[in-house]
Parts: structure tokens; sequence; C-alpha cells
């Protein structure tokens, strides 16, 4: 069995274990980003290498599980930090109406994604070397995003600050952590208070191997506007 093959069985499994509708052009898609990011994954350390035999779980199947708590009437998302381009390709796969833009200030991961959109031809998504607070990013992208996605691992009201130059007038953010988010959501709201509408936090519960959410992943959702 090749290891693509071994990706496809592990995603039609997480699919049909938590009843998510089966695209089966979706799946394959994903499984195809599996096999070329563990491959680049040799060279360039996109994820962990202790993590990489988890890809499917740890990475891939997180965002999907993202993209099922994304709002309908989105259009154009940004994914800050994406790394190896998570969870913004996987998104991008799952909701191909979308546009979106995917930013890291590491220059070798944003060459290592661009290669991957243009391999699984995702000609809706545009990869972006910048930090996603300079200058320069800000007058490109100002105003112009209605949902904003990150995985990385900046405090919620760091996030925040970077997200609210580049929003249209509402937009919804959505970021995967895990551990307890209360101070950090209360700090965030405290901060913020005229900017958040609304915050909810969801538990990235899913069978078969995190049923009760014992690795305590998160999503925190909050609707912001200017």
């Amino acid at each position: 069995m090749t290891k693509r093959e071994n990706y496809l069985i592990q995603l039609k499994d997480f699919f049909a274990e938590n009843n998510l509708p089966v695209d089966l052009n979706k799946l394959e898609k994903l499984a195809d980003f599996a096999e070329l990011l563990a491959e680049k994954n040799e060279s360039i350390n996109l994820i962990s290498r202790k993590d990489i035999k988890n890809v499917v779980e740890n990475h891939i199947f997180h965002s999907v599980l993202i993209s099922e708590h994304i709002p309908d009437k989105r259009s154009y998302f940004l994914d800050i930090g994406t790394g190896g381009g998570f969870p913004g390709i996987p998104v991008a796969i799952m909701r191909p109406e979308l546009q979106g833009v995917l930013v890291d200030s590491t220059r070798k991961k944003i060459e290592a994604v661009d290669e991957f959109l243009r391999r699984l031809a995702l000609k809706k998504i545009t990869a972006e070397n910048y930090r996603v607070e300079s200058q320069e990013f800000i007058e490109k992208y100002k105003n112009s995003f209605d949902l904003i996605l990150s995985r990385a691992t900046v405090p919620l009201a760091l996030l925040i600050r970077y997200a609210l130059p580049l929003i249209q007038e509402r937009a919804v953010l959505i970021s995967a952590k895990g551990g307890d988010l209360k101070e950090e959501l209360r700090l965030a709201e405290l901060k913020y208070k005229i900017n958040i509408r609304k915050s909810t936090i969801f538990e990235l519960a899913y069978k078969p191997s995190n049923p009760k959410n014992e690795k305590g992943k998160k999503l925190i959702v909050l609707e912001l506007t200017k």
C-alpha cells in the first residue's frame, strides 16, 4: 500500500466515523496534500517530524473540522501563520467557493505552500511571505477579509490586533487552540470589547480517537466588527 492510499483510507474512516458528508474528489485531494506535505517535510520542517505519521488526524482532519464551523456567506479568508498550509489548504479543498490568502513570515514555508497550491490546482488561493502586522501587508490587504483563520499559538488578543486592519466592516475569526482558554478569552474580550460582537468556544471532539475531547482541542469563534 502506498502512503497516499493509506492517507485516503484514514480520511475515509475519519469522515465516516464522524458522519461527515463524503466527496471522493475532495478526499483524494486531501490525500494528495498529505503525500506532498510528507515528501516536502523530509527537507523542510513544515510540521514536527515526530508528528508526520499523524498528519491526517492532527493536521488535515483538524483543519477539516475547522471548515465545518465556517459560517455561510463567507467569501475571502486569511490564514495567519499558515506554516505548512494549515488550516488554509484543507479549508480551500473543503470549501472551494472561497478565495483565500495564506500568510507566513518564513520564506521556505511559503515557497513550499506555493508549490502545494500549484500542484493541487487551488487557483483561488494565494501564498504570501510577510509578517501579517507589517505595514506593507496591511496596505496590500486592508479591509479585505470576512474570515480570519489561525492555528498559530499567539494569544487571542494579539490575533485580534493583527486581524482588525485587515477585515471588512464585519468578519468571523476562528482560532484553533488547546487547553483552558477562559482567561485568554477574558483578556481579549476586555481589551477588544467594542470589536467582539459574540464569542463561542467549541470542543473539537471526534471519533474514534478523541470522542470526549481528551486531547483538549478547541475552536474559538469570534464575530468581529470594526
